[in-house]
């Protein structure tokens, strides 16, 4: 142990002190060089605004029934056993959304969104905003313009037709990493929370498109979840609207049958009207049969509608969220000054 302690040297921090003095010469030339450097390169840096939205999707898995104590258990390791189970019932899960946030289709639908900055300088779609209107520090515009001498030309995008997801540009594949890139979702795998998060260079942009992809989402699940029984409702109303035509045309015959031989009393005529009261009330029958299928396609549609609840809507933010410029200067001249210390420690060592 003693040889342990005598080869551990403590440090003098009055012996570095005095060294820091001799050559202070030194700090007077680099802390304010790194000063200067560090708050020129952060200047040139342009600043990001964030927004974050939160859901809390209804749940669509089965009564866990005696499960629900197992449920509770795993949800404090980190586990989510409901949406395990309603995997098995639901294509699309929570888990998923992030995967789907991320995917060609849904970006592409981003590119025709109308955007408008808070100055209102910007007012054009979300495609032309990210591809012409960003701004970019100075080597990053030095870099870009390098990058264009050796680009080949490619068409405009054009909003009202769109891109194709099936064959994108260079410039809109491009964009399209660039939107994975700012747009963020994450899933709690605890409570199923979704949170979207929405990174720009403008606050009122940020928050604009925050509340745009949180839209989106919740109408391609809806959409997703509801298709079959939307199909399934289309169906029993074309049904019904047949039925219901060739019932009143049928009670419109009758109609003008009876009118036209009320006063006739022949066993034919007899036996007509009671041909058409049959099929009458046999269309009636048929169309109050598919009238309460209808009333339950209805219901159907209603209850496979998937509920969101906002847990926190978008909303304009007031401070960027980057880059920490004070902080970022702080912290280099902090290693300037340890730098020239170690420096000037062994200088004289």
């Amino acid at each position: 142990m003693e040889d342990i302690k005598e080869s551990v040297k403590e440090v003098d921090f009055g012996e570095i002190i005095k060294k820091i003095k001799k050559h202070k010469r030194y700090y007077l030339y680099t802390l304010p060089i790194a000063l200067v450097l560090s708050s020129l390169f952060i200047i040139c840096i342009p600043r990001y605004y964030k927004c974050d939205v939160m859901l809390a999707p209804e749940s669509q898995s089965p009564s866990l029934g005696g499960l629900g104590s197992v449920s509770s258990l795993a949800s404090a390791f980190g586990m989510n056993l409901s949406s395990k189970i309603m995997s098995s019932s639901d294509a699309i899960s929570p888990e998923l959304y992030p995967d789907l946030l991320e995917s060609t289709d849904f970006v592409v639908s981003l590119f025709t969104v109308n955007v408008k900055s808070i100055d209102g300088k910007i007012d054009t779609n979300y495609y032309t905003y990210l591809h012409d209107k960003q701004k970019f520090a100075w080597w990053d515009l030095i870099i870009g313009k390098i990058k264009n001498l050796f680009k080949d030309k490619e068409a405009p995008f054009d909003a009202k037709k769109g891109a194709n997801p099936f064959r994108l540009t260079k410039e809109q594949k491009a964009i399209t990493k660039k939107i994975n890139s700012i747009i963020d979702c994450d899933v709690d795998k605890k409570t199923d929370v979704i949170t979207i998060t929405v990174e720009d260079q403008d606050p009122q942009i940020c928050a604009t498109m925050a509340d745009t992809v949180k839209v989106k989402l919740q109408k391609f699940i809806t959409d997703y979840r509801t298709n079959k029984a939307r199909n399934d409702l289309e169906y029993t109303q074309k049904l019904y609207d047949d039925i219901k035509s060739k019932y009143e045309k049928g009670r419109r015959q009758y109609g003008v049958f009876s009118d036209a031989n009320y006063d006739v009393n022949l066993p034919s005529y007899k036996a007509k009207l009671e041909d058409l009261e049959n099929d009458l009330q046999l269309q009636f029958n048929s169309l109050s049969a598919v009238s309460l299928q209808l009333q339950a396609a209805k219901a159907k549609v209603q209850e496979q509608t998937p509920v969101f609840t906002t847990i926190q809507s978008a909303s304009i933010p007031v401070k960027p969220d980057g880059p920490k410029r004070m902080i970022f200067v702080i912290v280099v001249v902090f290693i300037t000054f340890i730098c020239t210390t170690l420096y000037v420690y062994r200088k004289d060592s």
